[in-house]
C-alpha cells in the first residue's frame, strides 16, 4: 500500500470546528468539538492526474460537486481528539484509494477438469432420465 504523508498537503486542508450533537451535558453545548475536513482533490498539488482520478474513482461517493472530500468527526470529547482522527482517517482513505488493484490473470480449465464436468453432467443426466413411471403402460 503506498504511503501518503500528509505534511505533503496539510497546507491544503480546510477545518472547521462545530458543536457536536448528542449526549455530552453542557459541554456539548458550550465547546465546537466536533471537526468537519474540507480537502478539495481537484486542486491539490500533492497528487499528480492519475493518483487524483484514482482518489475520485475510489471515494466518489464521498466528494461533492466541487471535488472536495467532505469528513465529520465527532466522536470524541475533545477538539484535539476528533482533529487527529479526522486526518488519521484521512490519510487512511487516501492510502486506500490509492492502491492499483491487481491484474486478472485469465485461467482456463484442464483436460481433467472438463472430463470430470462432462461425466458429472452425463450421470446427472441418466438419473433425471431414470425418474418417472416404470413400465410403458
Amino acid at each position: 500500500m503506498p504511503k501518503v504523508f500528509l505534511h505533503n498537503f496539510e497546507h491544503e486542508l480546510e477545518e472547521k470546528f462545530v458543536t457536536a450533537g448528542g449526549p455530552g451535558g453542557q459541554n456539548v453545548n458550550k465547546v465546537a468539538t466536533a471537526v468537519q475536513i474540507r480537502w478539495n482533490v481537484k486542486k491539490s498539488s500533492a497528487f499528480d492526474d492519475e493518483q487524483k482520478w484514482m482518489i475520485r474513482r475510489a471515494l466518489g461517493n464521498r466528494i461533492n460537486d466541487e471535488g472536495e472530500l467532505v469528513l465529520f468527526i465527532q466522536t470524541h470529547r475533545s477538539q484535539a481528539r476528533n482533529r487527529e482522527e479526522a486526518r488519521e482517517r484521512l490519510v487512511e482513505l487516501l492510502e486506500k484509494s490509492l492502491v492499483k488493484p491487481k491484474k486478472r490473470v485469465a485461467t482456463k480449465p484442464s483436460k481433467a477438469q472438463k472430463q470430470r464436468r462432462l461425466e458429472g453432467k452425463a450421470h446427472r443426466s441418466e438419473t433425471k432420465k431414470n425418474r418417472g413411471k416404470i413400465g410403458g403402460e
